[in-house]
């Protein structure tokens, strides 16, 4: 088995009226727990210098993102070498305390969807009316056929994580839907 790790689709690209990228390597890490336990707070913020986020948002520090994904969920966003130390951190901090972690970096992918119709873009294959989404929001919900995640970054950029097995089609699914002339032009 190679030691050399590859990111889900690398280099795929496709320029639209948005440019589909896929992102490369990132680290992700999954938490469920009480999402209000003190504790976690402290230990999340001394890790990675991000604060909590509320109800489907995000907070950033750096190279640190906490996504809030569920009630009791959060997604933890880092450089795709420091995943498995910040587990094997967070996982110490937390002993006894009612808390999974499990390190998914190499299970997921990610897009990102760059240009002004970005929202345009998405709303093809999402049931999500993206006027409500603002810079710092995450929705959770499909794509076409697949479960997806979308973090707003900024105004004229969104990120997609899905499953890499299904990378290939998310990256398919994207490009189809940024098509030259297929402008729906909904948020413009």
């Amino acid at each position: 088995m190679s030691e050399i790790m590859r990111s889900a689709w690398p280099g795929a690209e496709f320029t639209g009226f948005v440019q589909v990228s896929e992102a490369g390597l990132q680290g992700m890490i999954t938490l469920r727990g009480d999402l209000a336990a003190p504790k976690l707070a402290t230990a999340l913020k001394a890790a990675t210098g991000c604060a909590m986020p509320v109800t489907r948002k995000i907070t950033r520090d750096g190279a640190h993102s906490l996504v809030w994904m569920s009630p009791d969920e959060l997604l933890i966003l880092c450089p795709h070498g420091d995943a498995p130390a910040l587990t094997d951190r967070l996982s110490r901090e937390m002993a006894g305390e009612f808390v999974t972690l499990a390190n998914v970096s190499d299970a997921r992918a990610m897009f990102r969807v760059t240009g002004a119709m970005w929202r345009d873009a998405l709303a093809k294959l999402c049931p999500v009316d993206f006027s409500t989404l603002d810079t710092g929001d995450i929705r959770r919900t499909r794509a076409a056929q697949i479960a997806a995640a979308i973090l707003v970054t900024d105004a004229q950029e969104a990120q997609i994580i899905c499953f890499r097995s299904v990378a290939g089609y998310m990256f398919d699914l994207l490009s189809i839907a940024a098509a030259p002339g297929a402008e729906p032009a909904l948020y413009v």
